[in-house]
């Protein structure tokens, strides 16, 4: 028989507690808080209880007889109460309540189940098995993950707690729920479990089938609204809206368009979708903004190319000073298109019609109100336009590519300015997207077109001049590469018929002239630089830099500076010593910005009244330069002011210019013996530094294998080449150096340090040697005289096979050099090395 036991009772209001279940309880009322304290200085048992109704004061007349005997767990306390977890033991029924201490208790017996006479009966084991399965799809039907609900079921294989494992979380009423925890009999609790289970299912499938009948009858409704919206577009019809007249509108805009036979179809097509879809909608606003693009994109506008070879030279000579080879190319282009346009003009007086052939060729669909218009207009007009048009189409895409502050960019502003066309520029630096390019396709939110339609669309003709900037500057990502995109637009085998991701029609882009400007061509793919002809910019000699100074830059400066009409100018020595002491540059970009901060303190000390400090006729002197500038900020290299041994003077190229360098030579012994004599030391090593590139070094291990092989033939004592160390060093050790072209002066630096004689001052070399002795081509050469030039050389080396590459010094630079070209080492070293007592003296000292 069951023992007896005393516990505090914890009334519950609006819930069961089952065996064997966990649940959060809420206490706030006085007496249950004190029943809590209770349980809690005792074994933590409470007797859980349900109450017939939701009375405030709970008494033994409204409290189930029946309840469970239940453990408490955490205990949260707050202000308003505490919060606890019940863990639900087992069923029991309260024999007597009392009143203890403030709270009530109750006199329990533990309630055992009653279990079939025949677990193992058919009918029990499926009745057992079919709760399983009701109660796992009612899981499934709230929305429960499925290994979640089969894993809280499959812990429980006990019927009776199975069964009160699904009563605690059926939604019931107190009453019912009550009504379940004191049937004991299992095989009865299942019953009934299940019967409830089963209610819960068909409630939940009743409810799918009026969310289904809401969603049809929400169908209804918005065939309605389309009827409504039909009904409108009746009235529009009628001329009661204003949006039948923006339709009507946008349709005669596109219908005056010449299109191509794929453009005409979709604009049709997309019409009809925007007159059959509501105004408010979001299709119709992302069609009307597509529509509104195909019609302000010019389809066929041009402007009137001028081919006047005397007003392009007298255009580009105002604005840019020097670029021979770019506006050479750029008059060919026009000389070129000139002839054609009369050609064909010819053709078109002799026969009286543009021939048919290419006439067919160019023609694309266009409208009937477009065609009706060209009949009326008269054919010779037309043939004759679109003859010089097409004399026009496919030209030349250029690559700009040269130094910063050089003038790529502003040249092709002016190139626009000399054909009378328009100017377009999109910059391409640290452009990573393909759908920069290309567009995006309309099926994304805020879809736009490339920044090639956007430019065409700016320009608003056909044949614009369009600038890609910095094109060596384009990334790469994940989301494409924007210089594939690129290999159609500059190539004009299929830029007749560019596809934009969002226009999804052709364009044409043959009559645009397309130039790109660069500072590095190795950063250009190989299949794109080869779509593009390539035209390099040189630095500019201090004497065009000067004139650059004088006509453009100066003029400026002053009117941008409020000084145009003050009278104020700057001497020639003032120029120069602006380009020589505060600028370093292949270009003029810092020379203006200095010449700027000039006339900003000019303008400054004008504004205080002391102009009379400043300048005397108005004309700034180096001295007023110096005194307002400050030290010169530009330290650059110059030549020896002596011949020296072991140090030899070779040329240099960087993106930013020419320039020289010196390469130095040094050798020690390693070991010597008590008598002089060379001991046994380790054999001959080589040192390398100043920061050189793998390609330097290996022409500096080249040419100390030809000096040390070819000894004898230069001169060299024998002791030189016994147990010694050669060190290599390149100045400016901050710097990475690498290239071939140091080869030469490296082999003259060491053959002078072993053979005791100077190498000259005024002599700066470059060139690739072999092992064999041999000098090899480079590149660069006008860069590197230039630089040379300016550093005060007057003697330049060079090899052979670059002699050619003269032709492109300025004869300024020619003039005031020797240049002497050179196929071995040999011929370099008569040139370089001299008997130099005082330099061979001067170094045995040192050393």
């Amino acid at each position: 028989m069951s023992t007896r036991m005393t516990l505090p009772v914890l009334p519950l209001r609006g819930t069961i507690m089952f065996p064997g279940l966990a649940a959060p309880i809420a206490a706030g009322r006085p007496g249950t808080l004190r029943a809590i304290e209770a349980a809690l200085k005792g074994d933590r048992l409470v007797f859980a209880v349900a109450q017939r109704d939701n009375s405030e004061e709970p008494t033994p007349d409204i409290l189930y007889s029946m309840g469970v005997i239940a453990r408490i767990g955490q205990v949260n306390r707050g202000l308003g109460g505490v919060q606890l977890l019940l863990q639900g033991e087992e069923r029991a029924t309260s024999l007597q309540y009392v009143e203890t201490d403030g709270h009530m208790s109750a006199v329990v017996m533990k309630t055992e189940d009653m279990l079939p006479i025949d677990e193992h009966d058919p009918a029990f084991e499926a009745l057992h098995k079919e709760i399983r399965e009701r109660a796992a799809e009612l899981g499934e039907k709230r929305g429960l993950p499925q290994d979640v609900v089969s894993q809280v079921l499959d812990s429980v294989t006990d019927p009776g707690k199975f069964g009160d494992l699904v009563a605690g979380y059926i939604e019931l009423p107190v009453p019912e729920k009550q009504g379940l925890l004191e049937t004991l009999s299992v095989e009865e609790r299942l019953r009934r479990v299940l019967l409830q289970v089963q209610r819960q299912i068909s409630l939940l499938d009743a409810q799918e089938d009026i969310k289904s009948q809401v969603q049809e009858e929400l169908g209804e409704r918005q065939r309605e609204m389309f009827l409504r919206e039909q009904m409108k577009a009746i009235q529009k019809e009628l001329g009661d809206d204003d949006q039948v007249k923006e339709i009507e509108e946008l349709r005669e805009k596109l219908n005056k368009l010449v299109l191509p036979k794929e453009a005409r179809a979709e604009v049709e097509r997309e019409l009809g979708r925007l007159e059959r879809s509501g105004r408010e909608s979001m299709e119709a606003q992302v069609i009307r903004t597509y529509l509104e693009w195909i019609a302000e994109l010019p389809w066929n506008t041009r402007s009137d190319d001028q081919l006047d070879l005397p007003h392009a030279i007298r255009v580009l000579e105002d604005d840019h000073y020097g670029l021979k080879d770019v506006k050479d190319r750029i008059l060919e282009f026009l000389a070129v298109r000139q002839l054609r346009a009369h050609q064909l003009a010819e053709e078109i007086k002799t026969t009286g019609e543009f021939p048919a052939a290419k006439l067919r060729a160019s023609r694309t669909e266009a409208s009937p109100a477009a065609n009706k218009t060209d009949e009326k207009a008269g054919r010779t007009i037309t043939d004759e336009k679109e003859a010089k048009a097409r004399a026009m189409a496919k030209g030349p895409i250029l690559l700009f590519t040269g130094p910063p502050g050089v003038g790529k960019t502003s040249i092709a502003k002016s190139i626009a300015r000399s054909l009378g066309r328009e100017y377009v520029r999109v910059s391409l630096g640290g452009a990573r997207d393909e759908a920069d390019i290309r567009g995006h396709r309309r099926t994304y939110v805020g879809a736009m077109p490339g920044r090639v339609v956007q430019g065409m669309k700016q320009a608003g003709t056909k044949n614009p001049v369009f600038l890609l900037d910095e094109i060596d500057k384009l990334g790469v990502s994940f989301q494409g590469d924007p210089s594939s995109a690129l290999l159609e637009v500059l190539d004009p085998a299929q830029n007749d018929t560019f596809t934009d991701h969002y226009l999804g029609v052709p364009f044409d882009l043959s009559e645009v002239l397309f130039i790109a400007t660069a500072n590095f061509v190795q950063n250009i793919p190989g299949p794109l630089l080869d779509r593009m002809e390539v035209v390099e910019f040189a630095g500019y000699t201090e004497r065009e830099k000067a004139e650059i100074a004088k006509k453009y830059l100066i003029p400026r400066q002053l009117e941008e500076n409020g000084l145009s009409d003050q009278k104020v100018s700057f001497a020639d020595d003032a120029v120069a010593s602006l380009i020589s002491k505060y600028t370093r540059e292949s270009g003029v970009r810092q020379l203006e910005r200095e010449i700027g901060k000039v006339a900003r303190k000019v303008a400054r000390r004008i504004a205080a009244g002391e102009e009379h400090t400043i300048v005397d006729d108005g004309v700034l002197s180096e001295a007023e330069v110096r005194d307002l500038l400050g030290r010169p900020r530009v330290r650059p290299e110059k030549v020896n002011e002596a011949n020296e041994v072991g140090v030899a003077t070779g040329m240099y190229y960087t993106p930013m210019g020419g320039d020289i360098m010196f390469v130095e030579a040094s050798t020690r012994s390693i070991s010597q013996g008590a008598n002089g004599e060379s001991g046994g030391g380790s054999p001959v090593s080589l040192i390398l530094t100043g920061q050189l590139g793998d390609v330097m070094k290996e022409s500096a291990r080249a040419a100390f294998t030809y000096v040390t092989k070819n000894a004898e033939k230069l001169g060299i004592p024998k002791s030189r080449l016994g147990t010694v160390e050669t060190h290599i060093h390149v100045p400016q050790g901050a710097i990475p150096k690498d290239g071939p072209s140091a080869g030469v002066a490296i082999a003259t630096a060491l053959a002078s340090e072993m053979s005791g004689r100077a190498v000259r001052k005024d002599l700066a070399m470059t060139g690739e040697i072999t092992l064999r002795g041999r000098v090899l081509p480079i590149g660069g050469v006008k860069e590197k005289v230039l630089g040379a030039l300016r550093a005060g050389v007057t003697m330049i080396v060079i090899p052979k096979e670059n002699e050619a590459d003269l032709e492109d010094v300025p004869d300024e630079a020619r003039q005031k050099l020797s240049f002497h070209t050179v196929e071995t080492l040999e011929e370099v070293l008569k040139l370089a090395l001299v008997d130099d007592t005082a330099a061979a003296q001067k170094k045995i000292q040192v050393v």
